[in-house]
């Protein structure tokens, strides 16, 4: 509305204003006649949401859920999902923050399962509505911290007054400050390790946030007490506890993968709008309105708006975006082209046959967002969780019985909050994120980046690794692998003032060589069919000679061939040999031609060579090891690449590849190099041993501390020291990762001489290429 004060619905339509009044069109809203129409909640909620039944009966749906704040809220609400009666299906990702539901709409309502969701104290929304941000958890951190570390200042001035003696004033001032100050830590800092365990006890869910909560209750409880009545407290260790499981917490939802912005990206690729050329004349239309017989007119430098065969004209198209390979593919009448790709010179005239939903990009989109909302496993700690929490407390509850009757309720209750301190869950809940923490740290010292720790020990069970040609396993430019100086400056020479790919490359390799240019005239160029032209006054033809070869013609019948190609990157023979090391099979995958294939895997020394694999082929090659029960990492830098990277159980992208395979991938290659992925293995495989070691300690821990505690030979002073100590043993296990890796390293430096690899180093011993394994 307008007015002294203008006030908006929302922050779009005050944009919106602010744009009208900029331009001096203002007198719209005195002019206006009547407002526009506001959208409506829709009447009925959730079970008015028109979603038809399948031809099975069952619907599906995918929605979004806020407030997934860890992998344990993922599994408490999947847990809950399934155990609807009438669900068939529900997972949860946790990278994405959606569900995909399927249920049979006779036994339950959509509105009934939105509500389980709520319950939980979790929003669900549909796809495409505005997420509320989640900015309290690093304000709940904050506040932690801050209290926690003023309240162990003030522990450790009571410490130090049991050695010197200190007033009872200055007693009493400490444990009220550390009071105040342990109160909004406990009651909200902590709130939601108390909603998650509400939570699952509602539904019959045991996992750790019921131990931390309760732990968090009782010794606040008992905090609060002691401060009233004289006596010891133990709120530095609440208070530490929070902290540090709230930034564990924190540590783990930035590692949340945003795959549904690759596939946004990807569909992105294609061009919103489209010359298509009708009986009269050729009119722009938004590619959404395209269909199957319609005639478009693409020029050099756009991008194909759909699907097609080309009809009429020549050119050439860079389809890198399907096969990652860096020289474009000439076309002609009667070949396919991609929405896209990209047309580099010449005019084509195409007939629609797939548009919009049908193309292939679009469909790549849609793989890339159904793998990126598969649900994640439950760790090792969610396994533990439930037994360790029973344990607890049927232990702490045995031990209140025991004492108050041998000792009273003063006795029992001092031995069973001395139970539930000691067996505080803190070392079992930190043993994960911190061991992870620690290899996530060891592999991005080293150029490979994680977006989550899962992804990072994900690679311990990897026993086969899929790599990328172009721009992976080589440097992913187009270069010259062989010519000769004369042929070389004739080509260049009628080159130099051609964008096309080929004539760049041919020119840089003349330059690199120190090869001076001469001059060229009477110069043609055809797309689609190469050059000609007059050098030192001779009539010159420059053409194509298939995959990877240019053909030189002229001055009395001269046939010369420059061959053209990518480049095995210099440590990636090295790097595939280490691999080899570890355990794990090799191979590449590429949309290339046989020759080139094999090329490239003589020189990197991969024996298990696959070509001419578009990007489903890709997926489904990784699909289908993962059926054979093999762990497959995929490596790639393209668009083309973005379905096998998201089919992969760990996919990791170069970082000078695309955006949309960067945002696709679990890791990122910071460094030009394969190298990393080496000391990726070894620091996931480190770092699980940590967290096993580390569990395993953590394990053993309670187990004799608690028996102490039950036994009464440990008292809550006592068991509020221990727990801490428990900690501490934990970051120490974790610590050592670095060192592992370390020790791997040099073992591999020993086992393995490094080497520079090139593309001709290598000698080829019966290789596939193009078929299925």
């Amino acid at each position: 509305m307008e007015g002294p004060e203008d006030a908006f619905c929302c922050a779009g339509c005050e944009m919106a204003y602010a744009i009208i009044r900029g331009a001096g069109l203002e007198r719209y809203y005195a002019e206006r006649e009547t407002f526009a129409p506001r959208p409506e909640a829709l009447p009925g909620g959730w079970d008015a949401l028109p979603v038809e039944p399948g031809a099975d009966g069952a619907c599906e749906l995918r929605l979004a859920i806020d407030g997934l704040r860890c992998a344990s809220c993922v599994w408490v609400a999947e847990n809950v999902l399934q155990r609807t009666v009438g669900v068939e299906e529900a997972t949860v990702s946790y990278a994405t923050g959606r569900a995909t539901l399927r249920w049979r709409p006779d036994k339950v309502r959509l509105g009934e399962l939105a509500g389980r969701i709520a319950a939980l104290g979790y929003r669900p929304r549909l796809l495409g509505e505005e997420a509320r941000p989640d900015r309290d958890l690093l304000l709940r951190l904050g506040v932690a911290s801050f209290a926690a570390a003023n309240v162990m200042m003030f522990a450790a001035a009571l410490y130090a007054g049991w050695l010197g003696g200190m007033e009872a004033r200055f007693v009493a001032l400490f444990r009220w400050l550390s009071l105040v100050l342990a109160t909004p830590v406990a009651l909200w800092c902590a709130a939601p390790f108390f909603a998650g365990a509400w939570a699952g006890l509602r539904n019959g869910v045991l996992h750790m946030d019921v131990p931390i909560a309760l732990a968090v209750a009782v010794l606040y409880g008992q905090g609060l007490v002691g401060t009233l009545t004289g006596a010891d407290t133990y709120l530095d260790s609440m208070t530490m506890l929070v902290a540090l499981l709230l930034a564990g917490r924190v540590l783990e939802s930035r590692g949340r993968r945003r795959a549904s912005e690759a596939a946004v990206t990807l569909a992105a690729t294609v061009p919103a709008t489209a010359r298509r050329i009708t009986s009269e004349s050729v009119e722009t239309v938004a590619s959404g309105e395209l269909s199957t017989g319609d005639r478009l007119a693409v020029g050099a430098g756009e991008e194909l708006p759909a699907d097609g065969v080309v009809t009429a004209g020549e050119g050439s198209v860079r389809v890198a975006l399907l096969t990652g390979e860096a020289a474009p593919v000439a076309v002609g009448p009667g070949d396919r082209v991609w929405a896209g790709t990209v047309l580099v010179d010449g005019a084509l005239t195409v007939e629609v046959t797939e548009a919009a939903e049908e193309t292939v990009i679009h469909r790549m989109a849609e793989e890339l967002r159904a793998a990126a909302d598969r649900g994640a496993r439950p760790s090792s700690t969610d396994r533990i969780a439930p037994w360790f929490t029973a344990g607890t407390l049927v232990t702490a509850g045995g031990t209140f019985l025991y004492w108050w009757w041998a000792g009273g309720v003063g006795a029992a209750l001092l031995a069973s909050v001395a139970v539930l301190v000691v067996a505080c869950p803190c070392a079992l809940a930190l043993s994960r994120p911190l061991a992870a923490a620690a290899g996530l740290g060891a592999a991005a010292r080293r150029g490979l980046l994680f977006r989550s720790a899962d992804a990072l020990l994900e690679l311990t069970d990897v026993d086969v690794v899929a790599l990328d040609k172009t721009g992976t396993v080589t440097a992913g430019s187009l270069a010259v692998v062989a010519a000769g100086d004369y042929d070389l400056r004739v080509a260049a020479g009628l080159e130099r003032y051609s964008r096309h790919p080929v004539a760049l490359a041919i020119v840089r390799e003349a330059a690199e060589r120190g090869i001076p240019l001469p001059a060229a005239t009477d110069v043609r160029e055809k797309a689609g069919v190469g050059i000609s032209g007059r050098v030192d006054a001779v009539p010159w033809r420059l053409r194509s000679g298939g995959a990877g070869v240019v053909v030189l013609e002229g001055g009395e019948g001269h046939h010369g061939l420059i061959r053209l190609g990518d480049s095995v990157r210099a440590d990636s023979a090295d790097a595939v040999a280490r691999l080899r090391d570890l355990g794990v099979r090799v191979a590449l995958l590429t949309g290339d031609h046989a020759e080139s294939a094999e090329r490239i895997g003589r020189g990197s020394g991969i024996t298990d060579v696959y070509a001419r694999l578009d990007p489903e082929a890709k997926a489904r090659w990784v699909r289908d090891r993962r059926d054979e029960g093999h762990r497959v990492l995929f490596a790639g830098d393209g668009l083309n690449d973005g379905p096998a990277l998201a089919a992969a159980d760990v996919g990791v992208a170069m970082g000078s590849g695309a955006a949309s395979s960067i945002l696709t991938a679990d890791g990122v290659l910071a460094a030009g190099s394969i190298g990393p992925l080496v000391t990726g293995i070894q620091a996931s495989r480190a770092g699980r041993a940590a967290i096993r070691a580390n569990q395993v300690r953590s394990v053993v821990y309670n187990v004799l501390a608690v028996g102490a505690a039950a036994a009464g030979l440990v008292n809550p002073l006592v068991a509020a020291v221990l727990m801490p100590l428990s900690s501490a043993m934990v970051v120490w296990g974790s610590s050592r990762v670095e060192a592992r890796v370390r020790r791997a390293e040099i073992r591999g430096d020993e086992k393995t001489p490094r080497h520079a690899a090139g593309e001709r180093s290598a000698p080829s011993d019966g290789r596939r290429a193009g078929g299925a394994p």
